[in-house]
């Protein structure tokens, strides 16, 4: 039965839901899942911890954001050689192809967070308590997210929605197309937004109000502007914008007043299975890759010295702007100013994404594996800069798309924007790359607006715009590839 492991790369998880966080998914498939089902959801308890099972796969998207700066010109793919991580490499220089780890993992991950969703919707109905109507909710949230991730990386793909993977599905699906999840999708998101509640039980829960700025995320990539103008608008002013962007990406500010969703992570578990990365740990994976090499020296810890920002990133920062020394790391100039010392790693910028970097106490046990850093999925000024866009661009409101985008630059300390029309579009554009810089939105955005082939170094147009479904799909579940590939 292993054989379902390559077939569709989708793990069939039976005893997911266990007692809490750090228990992970058996990737061995079983023929049994109506007896588990059986004899497991029995209490609201069950449910509760099964959907725990289903948060734990946000945990597994290192990959997802890291090639969405990686892919970009904002960062190169760094690391110790040209041969780390290969599949990353290939990726910052355009030459990816079907057979890469990264996007493999990616694929799967994400299924597997489809799969445990659908196992959840599959036994909704054995038993009624107070809470399941908001518990679904945020079940459909999390379904939606995945696919998503799934469609805004692959483009079409293969949809379920009706239970989970069975060892006789892989040779029978199709991929379908982007419209058609996408209608999925936000079906899912009006579900979360009328059963969850307005106010999160507790961090990092599903809430209306995140369900909706997905969802207006969701419509911008459709450009359905006049529909992300009305999902969006009830956010502003539900927020802020602390003032210093800097300190949104430290852990005393995680889950803060511009937190909109945030996937959790957690220094506690003990992270010391390396062969089962990112599933074995609560920590956030991704913070190694981003570290100093060989660092010595105060407020940081050493990394890998992936996912490097590059000198046209820095270059587009105005000198007074305050997002420019929280985004980007000059480890020169820290280390000349703080007696530190380093080692230049493969495609050496000099800089660093400070965001996501590895600072001294943020970790502990196996200290790689278990930086506690929350990811930002979502932050209020994305929230502004989308509805920002979506007013500009469906010509609905440009003076609301000013003071929205102008919000954000006054937090940055940056001068206010007076454009108009396709003026004020650029802006809202540019603006987003210099707020979201390092948080993995890049690549995506300038896909989505057709800026891609005139920013990015080697990307051709009609290929590059979606990453290649894995070769095991196209070799075993005989599906179909991406143009180009």
């Amino acid at each position: 039965m292993k054989n379902l492991i390559n077939k569709f790369l989708i793990s069939i998880s039976l005893i997911f839901f266990m007692t809490g966080c750090d228990e992970y998914v058996d990737y061995e498939a079983s023929e049994n899942y109506q007896i588990v089902a059986a004899d497991y959801f029995k209490s609201a308890n069950d449910y509760e911890a099964a959907l725990v099972g289903v948060y734990d796969v946000l945990q597994w998207t290192l990959y997802n954001f890291m090639i969405g700066e990686i892919a970009s010109d904002n960062s190169l793919c760094g690391g110790e050689s040209a041969s780390d991580v290969i599949g990353l490499q290939k990726i910052d220089d355009m030459i990816h192809d079907p057979v890469n780890d990264q996007l493999k993992r990616i694929w799967q991950y994400m299924y597997e967070g489809v799969n445990r969703s659908n196992y959840m919707v599959e036994n909704k109905d054995k038993i009624d308590f107070p809470r399941k109507n908001e518990l679904y909710g945020e079940v459909h949230f999390l379904r939606a997210f995945f696919y998503f991730e799934l469609v805004k990386i692959y483009g079409d793909v293969p949809l379920f929605t009706n239970g989970r993977l069975t060892a006789g599905d892989s040779g029978t699906l199709k991929r379908v197309s982007k419209a058609d999840v996408y209608s999925v999708i936000e079906s899912d998101l009006q579900t979360a937004i009328g059963a969850l509640p307005a106010k999160k039980s507790l961090d990092g829960r599903a809430t209306s109000f995140t369900a909706h700025a997905l969802l207006g995320k969701v419509y911008l990539y459709q450009e359905k502007f006049s529909e992300a103008a009305n999902i969006l608008e009830p956010l502003v002013g539900l927020y802020t914008l602390p003032a210093d962007p800097g300190s949104v990406f430290l852990v005393e500010g995680e889950n803060g007043p511009e937190s909109v969703f945030e996937i959790q992570h957690s220094k506690e578990s003990n992270g010391w299975n390396w062969g089962w990365m990112p599933q074995g740990t609560e920590g956030n994976f991704s913070v190694i890759h981003h570290g100093i090499r060989g660092y010595n020296g105060p407020v940081y810890s050493s990394g890998w010295s992936f996912n490097v920002p590059t000198q046209d990133l820095v270059d587009a920062f105005d000198s007074g702007d305050k997002r420019k020394n929280a985004s980007v790391l000059d480890i020169v100039a820290w280390a000349d100013a703080n007696s530190a010392q380093y080692n230049e790693g493969y495609e050496h910028t000099g800089y660093f994404n400070n965001k996501y970097i590895p600072r001294a106490g943020y970790s502990k046990n196996t200290t790689e594996l278990n930086y506690e850093n929350n990811y930002r999925y979502i932050r209020y000024a994305d929230v502004l800069l989308m509805a920002a866009e979506a007013n500009n661009r469906g010509g609905i409101s440009d003076s609301k798309a000013q003071s929205y985008l102008n919000q954000v630059r006054s937090r940055a300390g940056v001068s206010s924007v007076n454009e108009t029309g396709s003026a004020l579009t650029q802006a809202i554009w540019d603006e987003r790359r210099l707020e979201f810089a390092g948080e993995g939105h890049r690549f995506f955005d300038l896909v989505r607006t057709g800026q891609a082939a005139n920013e990015i170094s080697g990307f051709v147009a009609g290929k590059h715009e979606v990453f290649p479904i894995p070769q095991t799909e196209i070799d075993i579940s005989g599906l179909t590839q991406n143009p180009g590939y």
